[in-house]
């Protein structure tokens, strides 16, 4: 069953999701779906070209934007706040466990809000990515030069 967890209005986070989601995840308001899992992550895990084919049955957008579980690259943020700019909210991304999404999602606000209220939205969500904080402010300082 789908477990959502909102991070705003215009994004959510979930772990996995299956085939069977696609109707819940319609009916829920979702517009667009980002993948953050590799294939073949772990055995059983649906291809991504499988739940794409679904979300479309549905009416859902979808894109592709795999990371490599503990290899999260600050350009990936990026990569992930220009999807989420394009696709029509609200935006349900997953992953394995929604931990890589939501970073994803931290890296891409990092600079454009108190890295404190990023840490925040994410920690009411249910994600404690209070490690993350150091490099969010990297960032922000960087783009701050």
């Amino acid at each position: 069953m789908l477990q959502a967890r909102q991070v705003n209005d215009r994004i959510a986070v979930a772990s996995q999701i299956h085939m069977a989601d696609m109707a819940d995840i319609a009916a829920a308001g979702y517009k667009s779906i980002i993948c953050n899992r590799p294939d073949n992550e772990e055995a059983g895990q649906p291809a991504y070209v499988e739940i794409e084919a679904e979300a479309q049955k549905h009416g859902l957008q979808m894109r592709w934007l795999p990371v490599v579980s503990g290899a999260l690259e600050n350009e990936q943020g990026h990569e992930f706040g220009a999807l989420l700019a394009d696709l029509p909210a609200p935006v349900l991304a997953y992953c394995r466990s929604g931990t890589r999404s939501i970073m994803l999602w931290a890296l891409s606000e990092a600079g454009k809000r108190p890295v404190v209220d990023i840490i925040r939205d994410a920690a009411a969500a249910g994600y404690d990515i209070a490690g993350l904080a150091p490099r969010l402010e990297a960032i922000a300082s960087a783009g701050q030069s």
